[in-house]
């Protein structure tokens, strides 16, 4: 698919526009948040290339085949074919470069390493909720129950018996990564790869803590209490900070990701902050005008003034009585729609009585 259609830009689109197309599908499509982990890789790729001037115009000019041609750098240039760029004079090739590509094609450390901070990080956690739509009126407590990694209790998450200490890791000297040399036929490179006696944290314990085993976390179960805001719509995801697994080894915790789908309901329906009703009037009502009853989300009833001659589908709006605004901003309108109800029976005196005014031009 065209990189521009992937971020819904146009070939004329500015930087800025593309950054902008780029965050906000991110946003939308972050597997950390629930979204389509295939179409966030897609949408990342196309940034790469589209928000680095000189990848775009050889974009423009040869399209995806430009990662295949020598000098495209980047992670697409990495599929190019080395080959045809030595057979057609292309020597001056950098072994940096060169490196990666032998890294993934021989295995050789498994491409780009994980920081120290990454690797000890715990995951990050996502749950659904449900919520009636009353419920989006004012902000509400929840609790949930989760399985999921805790720090341990007896090592208090350091890994090591208490009482030991933890070592740096004599293989790496507390790097977290061993360096390799490399030799080919087009010169030697450098590669770097995790650490396999430490598996890239830097250090060791001197005795493993006997319950966690050294990983400084358990399986356990927690009970989370959160907040929803009010004004919260349908399908939105809230970030819980720190409420995700215990990370390895005193490392950085995940966070909890809570969908909340509001539940529809059977007499108003929300559109962004404002709800729509609708209220049946009668034929004299709509007439000669009226007040009426209706129904608010809170419970009560509001009196409202049907003007004379009223038609059928007429809208009218009562302010301030919708869903409060997400970002604290005010809050939304409630839309009455009035419809004339036709009665299916009428008795002897209502039919008389509309006879006349038939006769009278009604």
């Amino acid at each position: 698919m065209d990189y521009y259609e992937i971020l819904g830009v146009t070939k004329n689109a500015s930087p800025d526009e593309i950054k902008k197309a780029f965050h906000k599908l991110a946003h939308k499509y972050h597997p950390d948040k629930g979204g389509d982990e295939k179409k966030f890789k897609e949408i990342n790729e196309a940034y790469q290339v589209l928000s680095d001037a000189k990848k775009r115009a050889q974009y423009d000019q040869f399209g995806k085949g430009f990662a295949e041609m020598p000098g495209a750098g980047g992670g697409q240039g990495q599929n190019w074919d080395f080959n045809w760029a030595w057979q057609n004079g292309n020597q001056n090739v950098d072994f940096e470069d060169l490196g990666d590509v032998f890294e993934n094609f021989f295995s050789f450390g498994g491409g780009r390493r994980a920081s120290k901070k990454d690797l000890k990080k715990g995951k990050n956690i996502q749950i659904d909720i449900e919520i009636n739509l009353e419920e989006t009126l004012h902000p509400i407590e929840k609790e949930v129950t989760l399985t999921k990694m805790l720090v341990c209790n007896r090592c208090n998450g350091v890994g090591a018996e208490p009482g030991t200490k933890v070592h740096e890791c004599v293989m790496c000297r507390g790097q977290g990564q061993v360096q390799q040399v490399k030799k080919t036929i087009l010169g030697s490179y450098t590669t770097f790869a995790t650490c396999p006696e430490c598996g890239g944290e830097g250090t060791k314990p001197e005795k493993p803590c006997n319950v966690c085993k050294g990983e400084g976390r358990v399986k356990g179960t927690e009970t989370i209490r959160f907040t929803i805001p009010a004004g919260i719509d349908d399908n939105q995801t809230l970030e819980v900070i720190g409420r995700g697994d215990a990370g390895k080894r005193q490392g950085k915790a995940g966070n909890l990701y809570v969908r909340v789908f509001v539940k529809p309901n059977p007499v108003f329906q929300r559109a962004g902050d404002d709800l729509h009703v609708t209220q049946e009037i009668s034929y004299s009502q709509a007439i000669l005008g009226d007040t009426v009853e209706v129904p608010t989300l809170e419970g009560t009833d509001i009196i409202l003034t049907v003007p004379a001659g009223t038609e059928s589908g007429k809208v009218l709006r009562i302010s301030g009585r919708g869903i409060p605004n997400y970002s604290g901003y005010g809050r939304g309108n409630l839309y009455v729609k009035l419809l004339i109800k036709t009665p299916r029976k009428l008795s002897r005196k209502q039919k008389q009585l509309l006879e006349q005014l038939k006769e009278e031009g009604l």
